[in-house]
């Protein structure tokens, strides 16, 4: 009898997919997917914030940050393939993962099943985000790489909508969370991190490296928010008084 009983294989609630080791490909394409959202991604998502929060000093400053990096050498190319490339195989290879992935919040409510749906759901909202923020700036109205004291009038434009201001807010929130988590899933899959505790206090960190993106983010937005509307001057000379 105890034969017969350990011959019936355990059944798992629908909704739950057995876990798989990597194999081939995909497990390589999974790494260079970690790998990515630290390095470069993270790196520049990291610059990103600290660049924009020149914002928080008025027009001048942040016209300047803008100047700065458009007069770095061999920037196109070092944009596309340390930004744009990395962030399209990240995020397209993303959707994928999620796409294929299964989570069940009802029956599972597990906090590792919420961290999962949040990080695909936050890594979406900041992928669309990046398409929008670097059209709008980069392809439409005055060529900032040229013109870059208009930057700041130009972020102030998309300001001008309220649904404009509440995507910025929470599109910032989403990139916070999911780069955070994100430094928290490569340490564990990499091995960085060994054991409950080092990933608990790993996890601190992380939460304090998220809030620490979101106040920047927040005076950034606060820059651009509590300054006087002036559309953008083509033909305007390249400088800017600072307004109070």
């Amino acid at each position: 009898m105890a034969s017969a009983a350990s011959s019936v294989a355990p059944r798992i609630k629908s909704g739950v997919a057995p876990l798989r080791a990597g194999e081939g490909a995909s497990f390589l394409l999974r790494r260079l997917h970690s790998l990515s959202g630290i390095v470069p991604i993270g790196a520049f998502l990291l610059e990103h914030f600290i660049s924009n929060y020149e914002a928080f000093k008025g027009p001048e400053a942040y016209g300047k940050q803008v100047a700065f990096l458009n007069s770095l050498p061999f920037v196109l190319g070092l944009e596309i393939c340390f930004i744009w490339i990395p962030i399209l195989y990240h995020g397209i290879y993303g959707i994928y993962i999620w796409w294929r992935g299964e989570s069940n919040l009802a029956a599972y409510p597990w906090e590792g099943n919420w961290l999962y749906t949040t990080q695909r759901w936050t890594g979406i909202i900041a992928f669309i985000y990046m398409i929008q923020h670097t059209y709008y700036l980069r392809f439409t109205g005055v060529h900032l790489p040229t013109h870059p004291m208009q930057s700041f009038a130009k972020v102030q434009g998309e300001f001008q909508s309220p649904w404009m201001i509440a995507f910025y807010a929470v599109a910032i929130i989403a990139a916070s969370a999911h780069f955070a988590y994100g430094i928290w899933l490569f340490c564990a899959k990499w091995g960085i991190t060994t054991g409950e505790r080092a990933r608990r206090r790993l996890g601190y960190l992380c939460l304090v490296v998220a809030l620490g993106l979101v106040a920047l983010g927040a005076a950034s937005m606060y820059g651009f928010l509590s300054r006087p509307y002036h559309p953008v001057d083509p033909d305007a000379p390249e400088t800017i008084v600072m307004m109070r």
